[in-house]
């Protein structure tokens, strides 16, 4: 998928004949407090763990692995943080990895914290507090990003709730008014089955690609587990032109609305941390494609930095 009205874009390392693409994540920036077991939980007593913050988000998370993609891009990232310390932190860690942050402080919300428990195997159990992320609004969103040819990239946890909603149906409004593409990422299916599949896809109305793991897209589907990923693909591609279903270890799957389809596997690497994992998967989808690239070769750059993320303690780039 290319941004509305741009063509193909030159890779990392090649002079650029055209402003470079710009890619705009809206979305949760939220500290995730990692915690790592070092024998398995025990209930009301003591479990020894190795405990760090890490800056955290999913669209945060997005924004640092495309600046770190290796295409050319300019990355902005736009949320809703407290009057803390912790607001701090996240701008430097996302000036830090290229990002250009745009966060409105919130005098009365402290900034989101996640605890993050993450067992053997790299597999993570999430306890969330978004702070100040419930509280975007429209009156967030930096207009002078919404450009003809920029991209936005919406975080689903926007949609989920009624609280920041406002803020993402405005950013999809603006962003289409002033020819923009847009992606979504589905998100959590535990925040799916409480909102409905129906408020989804009618929030999400506009976007030309969806983001979602293979639980995700049953859930959207009303589809039985264990569904095959390819036709949960091609249903929801003919909801909104492209859909990919992500499946971790097993790979993904690409689908478009005019019948095209795709399907690879993951690379095999060690997982330290699955944290992140689906983000850094989307940032090296939409660099390709914004960049450019072919399908496949937005399936390669996704699963690639996706490989990255589950061998990186924490959710960004190292």
């Amino acid at each position: 998928m290319r941004s509305a009205g741009s063509g193909p874009r030159p890779r990392a390392g090649r002079a650029a004949a055209h402003p470079l693409p710009r890619v705009l994540c809206l979305g949760d920036a939220l500290a995730d407090l990692v915690v790592r077991l070092q024998a398995p939980l025990a209930p009301a007593s003591d479990t020894p763990a190795r405990i760090e913050p890490r800056p955290g988000g999913s669209a945060a998370n997005t924004a640092a692995w495309l600046a770190r993609s290796g295409y050319p891009l300019e990355v902005h990232f736009a949320g809703r943080v407290g009057a803390d310390p912790f607001a701090d932190f996240h701008e430097r860690e996302l000036l830090r990895q290229g990002v250009r942050p745009h966060l409105a402080r919130d005098p009365a919300r402290p900034t989101g914290l996640i605890v993050v428990l993450l067992e053997a195997g790299g597999e993570r159990s999430m306890l969330t507090d978004r702070g100040a992320s419930l509280a975007l609004a429209p009156s967030d969103l930096p207009d002078e990003l919404f450009a003809p040819g920029g991209h936005l990239h919406l975080s689903g946890y926007v949609l989920l709730d009624p609280g920041p909603r406002p803020a993402g149906l405005e950013a999809i409004r603006r962003a289409l008014a002033r020819g923009m593409s847009v992606s979504v990422d589905a998100a959590s299916a535990s925040f799916l089955a409480r909102e409905g599949a129906g408020g989804w896809f009618a929030w999400s109305a506009g976007a030309a690609l969806l983001f979602a793991n293979r639980q995700e897209a049953e859930l959207l589907l009303a589809a039985p587990g264990g569904s095959e990923p390819e036709v949960l693909a091609r249903e929801l591609a003919g909801r909104y032109g492209e859909a990919v279903v992500k499946l971790g270890a097993g790979g993904a799957v690409w689908a478009a609305a005019d019948g095209r389809f795709l399907r690879a596997p993951a690379p095999r690497v060690p997982a330290v941390d699955t944290t992140g994992a689906g983000d850094a998967f989307a940032a090296g989808w939409l660099a390709a494609r914004l960049s450019g690239g072919s399908p496949e070769e937005a399936m390669q750059a996704a699963l690639d930095l996706a490989a990255q993320a589950v061998q990186t303690l924490g959710a960004r780039p190292e």
